[in-house]
């Protein structure tokens, strides 16, 4: 953990702190976060670890880590998420139909999910070092209604897709599905299951979409800092066995994620520069 912090400490550049009368969540950076307890810090990065000991011997355990970048990986992806004059972060548009739809060069991710699994509060949270960028977070099911695109700079956008299920818009599939089908930039989506339910019927219909789409999707798994460990890891083995068993376009590692905590937050920042080809990772394999 010494080098941890090292490694924070000597980065040169590092832009931590550098958007004036603004006020950080005082985990959204890894410099805030490594001054906690080495435990607590090893959960807020690699948080598959605070439930790994609670694991049966037997079951393996390399699927849940194939993502492995190191703190350096993660400190080149943090510098992404703040906004400067040459690199400016901001909500740009949102749209309802394709043909309102942006026409986009850079790479795109997009996060999508049933309604109240925490689209929005993720992606505010990942948006924490620049918190002047407007995601509005409701706590009323189905609060977004159309695809609002974040632009990254000129490094990638990120767009926060309608939930589905309840209270989703009545046109959802027509808005949804036309954009995961032909947009021709989108890199990786981002498929959101909430930890304390597991996966619900509505959610397998969505894998099920993400699998007849044949592109590369992930799954990420929410609110892991709202039920206990077993349940966690109940619903966490259910879904692995549902990835195994009947996806191929699916990343096999699950990531797990509080946005209210930030478990799992810096990981998902430098998988998103990973994915969209902003960095390039010294650890990692098969992503």
């Amino acid at each position: 953990m010494l080098c941890l912090c090292r490694c924070l400490c000597l980065q040169p550049g590092t832009a931590f702190g550098t958007v004036p009368r603004q006020t950080f969540h005082k985990l959204a950076s890894l410099h805030k976060a490594t001054k906690l307890a080495p435990k607590k810090v090893q959960s807020l990065l690699y948080p598959f670890s605070a439930v790994e000991a609670y694991l049966d011997k037997s079951i393996d355990r390399s699927q849940f880590q194939l993502f492995h970048p190191s703190v350096e990986d993660m400190v080149k992806a943090e510098k992404l998420f703040y906004s400067s004059p040459s690199h400016k972060i901001d909500y740009d548009v949102s749209a309802e139909r394709m043909d309102h739809v942006p026409a986009f060069k850079q790479p795109e991710v997009c996060f999508i999910g049933r309604s109240n699994v925490g689209k929005s509060s993720l992606i505010k949270a990942l948006f924490s070092l620049t918190p002047e960028v407007e995601v509005r977070v409701s706590k009323t099911p189905g609060h977004t209604k159309k695809m609002n695109f974040f632009r990254v700079g000129k490094a990638f956008t990120i767009v926060d897709m309608p939930g589905y299920g309840h209270r989703a818009p009545k046109d959802f599939v027509d808005m949804v599905e036309p954009y995961l089908y032909t947009r021709k930039n989108l890199v990786r989506t981002f498929l959101l299951v909430d930890g304390s339910v597991g996966l619900t019927h509505a959610d397998l219909i969505a894998l099920e979409m993400c699998e007849e789409i044949r592109r590369p999707y992930v799954i990420v798994v929410t609110k892991m800092d709202k039920c206990g460990t077993g349940t966690l890891l109940t619903n966490l083995m259910n879904l692995q066995d549902v990835v195994r068993t009947q996806t191929t376009a699916c990343f096999p590692q699950p990531f797990l994620v509080s946005s209210l905590q930030f478990w799992g937050i810096y990981l998902l920042r430098c998988f998103i520069a990973h994915v969209t080809g902003s960095i390039k990772i010294t650890d990692t394999s098969q992503s």
